[in-house]
């Protein structure tokens, strides 16, 4: 039988805000956003904890942010230094294992079954972890220790910030038991919605439905779920993951109403993701473009075929036929971005999609 895994999922504590807060004094214990002028349809890319009391959350219109705290610092991001902070706190993880999994700037899966240290308890582990973190860069991070990804990441979660909690394989069951449905993978507010209004409110409440029954709810996440629901996830920690997707978009400081002018950004985007294709010799499947209007509506759209491509001409040429089949032109937009995912490596072939679909832009919030 396999040793019981040990695995840490690794979170920043409000990471962009935590450094803009660590390096200029004048913001310490004041409600701190990082992200755009909120004149200029700016969005919130972190907050810090006295500004999340506020209601101030990540991917909040700035306007609406400064509506719910009038005293909001607003600073502008500066990726440069969380890049360099993310570089420390990387090096740190693997002098421990090299069973890393990066997911962001911010955030990490280990695998410290074996680790350089020779530290048979993880709890043991995170703590030394988040000591070096604290005294390498003066930020705090929070850690879930448990026996696989999904209940790790739950757990890091937990008691933010600067938390640790333990999900000792004897305990997974009763962890699971204090769970709502919104915590499970891919589950988000609409499906949640849509699982509560048919009675199922709790995680456990996932394991007993008819399966068919849950996939009229969920799709083809019905089986992906109910294993969660019983707290298995044998999903190994993969350290340099290849990227699955890759994305560019922009809110307008005023909508756009031309829609020569729509067409040419998402051409300008659509070239931007074939060149990235090209740096990474990777092809793409499918092609998307998202579209939000002016009253927050947002649509997606997604062009899959075969062969898989890189060429230029070819995604601009999808894009826009995809740009088409929204009300863009008709309606004014607030937002545009254009997508390349399901992806390829080498030359073209006809082979069918090897890969789960991935959603190639961020949950809309």
């Amino acid at each position: 039988m396999p040793p019981v895994r040990r695995i840490l999922h690794v979170d920043m504590d409000a990471f962009y805000a935590s450094i803009e807060q660590r390096d200029d004094p004048f913001l310490r214990g004041k409600p701190v956003a990082v992200g755009g002028d909120p004149g200029q349809r700016g969005v919130v890319a972190a907050a810090s904890y006295e500004a999340r009391t506020f209601g101030v959350r990540s991917a909040l219109p700035m306007a609406q942010a400064v509506r719910l705290c009038p005293s909001l610092v607003i600073v502008p991001p500066d990726f440069a230094r969380y890049r360099a902070a993310s570089a420390e706190i990387f090096r740190i993880f693997r002098a421990v294992t090299p069973l890393v999994e990066p997911l962001s700037l911010d955030e990490a899966y280990l695998d410290v079954t074996e680790n350089a240290w020779g530290e048979p308890l993880g709890v043991t582990i995170a703590r030394r972890l988040k000591r070096q973190i604290l005294e390498t860069t003066r930020l705090t991070a929070s850690a879930g220790v448990a026996p696989n990804k999904f209940l790790a990441k739950i757990a890091s979660g937990w008691k933010k910030p600067d938390g640790l909690t333990v999900i000792a394989p004897e305990r997974v069951e009763a962890f699971l038991q204090l769970l709502p449905v919104d915590v499970l993978w891919g589950v988000g507010p609409v499906t949640a919605g849509k699982l509560k209004r048919a009675g199922l409110t709790r995680l456990t409440d996932i394991r007993h439905v008819n399966l068919d029954a849950l996939q009229q709810i969920v799709g083809g996440l019905a089986g992906w779920l109910q294993q969660l629901a019983a707290g298995i996830d044998d999903r190994p920690v993969q350290p340099d993951r290849p990227a699955k997707s890759c994305s560019t978009e922009r809110t307008y400081a005023t909508n756009l109403v031309d829609r020569k002018e729509m067409r040419a950004e998402v051409s300008r985007m659509a070239r931007e993701s074939a060149d990235w294709l090209a740096r990474h010799e990777l092809r793409a499947r499918t092609v998307t473009i998202k579209v939000r209007y002016p009253d927050f509506r947002t649509v997606t759209r997604n062009d899959t075929r075969l062969p898989p491509t890189r060429d230029s001409d070819s995604i601009v040429e999808r894009a826009l036929g995809l740009l088409a089949r929204t009300d863009a032109g008709q309606r004014p937009v607030r937002l545009l971005g254009v997508g390349v995912h399901n992806f390829e490596e080498g030359s073209p072939t006809a082979a069918g999609d090897a890969g789960a679909d991935v959603l190639p832009f961020p949950p809309d919030q």
